[in-house]
């Protein structure tokens, strides 16, 4: 009996995990930006190594922020945390800014010419253009 019970307790959590790295996300940017980039620029950009556009972020946490980051950084919540400590900290680049919803991010997007951001793929309208879908 604690065999079955161990046994469905470890598939619950192997299928909670699954969604997290499930997750449809686009990158996203101004329907005016003509340009098109590789996924290592977007990398980039969301690593500051490139200020080419103006990143922002999804809350820390947050189940877009950590499929986005594995998908296109190959880095985990922790890791980039230490990253971003990293630079922060010698004064090489500055967070990025953070934002509570999707809906954040594409209102600042959709307001600025140089903005890139990611969102769950079902949240993208009109009012962008996707750019990526990693």
């Amino acid at each position: 009996m604690k065999f079955l019970r161990d046994s469905i307790c470890v598939a619950v959590l192997m299928f909670a995990a699954v969604p997290v790295f499930a997750q449809a996300i686009a990158v996203i940017v101004n329907p005016k930006n003509a340009g098109a980039l590789s996924a290592e620029q977007v990398s980039n950009i969301f690593l500051g190594k490139s200020n080419e556009l103006v990143g922002v972020d999804l809350p820390d946490g947050s189940a877009v922020r950590d499929t986005f980051y594995h998908k296109v950084t190959g880095k985990d919540g922790a890791q980039l945390k230490a990253y971003w400590a990293k630079l922060v900290f010698t004064g090489k680049a500055q967070a990025l800014k953070e934002f509570t919803s999707d809906a954040d991010v594409k209102k600042f997007v959709a307001s600025n010419p140089a903005g890139i951001g990611y969102i769950d793929r079902a949240s993208v309208d009109g009012s962008v253009k996707v750019l990526l879908t990693p």
